[in-house]
């Protein structure tokens, strides 16, 4: 659930993230490798991130979800300049119709344009940090308020809606909180499914830390045992859940 973030703060967003991302892409190795996702390099992440601006932008101009991807960059076109050049037809698109319009997404709870603003702003977020961290730069920090918003996402929407999507499932009952900042929440596993609520109810595992750090680790741009989040409890429930994150959010 959105709180501290209003529609108009997403757009901005994904326009912030998505210029950094090509800027931080520019006249650098494209063959540097993105430490948090091997096999995945500065070029492809850059490369990434425009087709998928080109494909929101299909899905929503079309009703229809792209059976395949879009075009790629041009012979000779950097491939920051092909970022550019998907983030302005995105950014265009999205601003032009108010966040509560209807459109097609890949979430039956949620068919407008706000689920678009939301998914873009750390579609870029994410992808953004990648490329930092390939060149070994410090990363830009990203406030609270955006940090426990994507992780309410990576929660409710990829660890619940994705994987039951997918027909995955947990091995065996067990449950863990996730706390950050001022908000929490409990994940479920079981055999018949998995499910994330905000809520203080104590898990079997606890999982703390600040917002960003959070953030990095929920998306698995951090090891599963990293020191910049606190684990305490079942530590076989907290290997499930990163076993099913990685799952959900591949």
């Amino acid at each position: 659930m959105t709180r501290d973030l209003t529609q108009d703060d997403l757009l901005d967003v994904v326009e912030r993230e998505g210029t950094r991302a090509a800027a931080a892409a520019e006249g650098v190795d494209h063959d540097r490798p993105v430490p948090g996702c091997p096999g995945l390099t500065v070029g492809e992440t850059a490369r990434h991130l425009g087709s998928v601006y080109r494909m929101v932008v299909t899905w929503l101009r079309t009703g229809t979800r792209p059976s395949i991807w879009p075009r790629q960059p041009d012979e000779g076109q950097p491939v920051e300049d092909y970022l550019r050049d998907g983030l302005r037809s995105l950014l265009g698109e999205l601003a032009a119709h108010p966040p509560s319009t209807p459109c097609e997404t890949w979430h039956p709870q949620d068919g407008t344009y706000g689920f678009w603003r939301r998914r873009m702003a750390h579609e870029s977020t994410v992808h953004r940090m990648d490329i930092e961290s390939a060149l070994s730069r410090d990363l830009t920090p990203v406030t609270d308020s955006l940090a426990l918003d994507g992780i309410d996402e990576v929660l409710t929407l990829w660890f619940t809606h994705r994987l039951t999507d997918r027909g995955v499932a947990g091995t065996r009952h067990t449950t863990v909180s996730v706390r950050s900042g001022p908000r929490s929440w409990l994940a479920t596993m079981d055999p018949w499914g998995t499910t994330s609520t905000e809520t203080d109810t104590p898990g079997d595992a606890r999982i703390t830390g600040a917002p960003m750090e959070m953030y990095l680790w929920l998306w698995g741009r951090r090891p599963v045992y990293d020191r910049s989040v606190v684990q305490e409890g079942d530590f076989d429930a907290i290997a499930q859940f990163w076993a099913l994150l990685r799952l959900a959010t591949k």
